[in-house]
């Protein structure tokens, strides 16, 4: 059974997603550290501070795609601090894991230890590559993949 405090983390994740102005997926992430339970990031996907996020660049896929950091990234780049020990729970569950392979080198070098997400909902093969990437830089890189039930 999932912890309440996992399932009102992931629920955030879902709540930071909705910031997003991707059309197609909005992506939330946050960071918790576990000992004390405080945020320490959010993040969701768009585009970096003060780029032009037109109708016209979202709703180009390759464009959008050029332009987009990923909630996991900007949750890790406005830590403003250390997020080694950490965890983070992604909202939506595209693939398992939750991440997709550059988000996952990254959660693997800024040293979370858990990665939390739900029960994928995905079932395209479009993701099928990138999550067995994913899932071995994590496995490898010593992350723990985590699935969050709604309890």
């Amino acid at each position: 059974m999932t912890d309440k405090w996992d399932l009102r983390f992931i629920n955030l994740a879902e709540h930071i997603a909705g910031w997003s102005k991707d059309p197609s997926t909005q992506v939330g992430a946050v960071i918790v550290d576990p000992t004390t339970r405080k945020v320490v990031s959010m993040g969701f996907n768009g585009f970096p501070r003060g780029v032009d996020d037109s109708d016209d660049r979202l709703q180009n896929r390759e464009k959008k795609l050029s332009y987009m950091v990923h909630a996991e990234e900007n949750a890790i780049l406005q830590a403003g601090q250390s997020v080694a020990g950490c965890n983070i729970y992604i909202h939506p569950t595209i693939m398992i894991p939750a991440c997709c392979a550059h988000c996952a080198k990254l959660i693997v070098q800024s040293g979370i230890k858990n990665v939390y997400g739900r029960k994928a909902y995905s079932t395209s093969d479009r993701w099928e590559d990138q999550a067995k990437i994913s899932a071995t830089i994590l496995w490898e890189g010593g992350v723990n993949y985590i699935e969050v039930d709604n309890g």
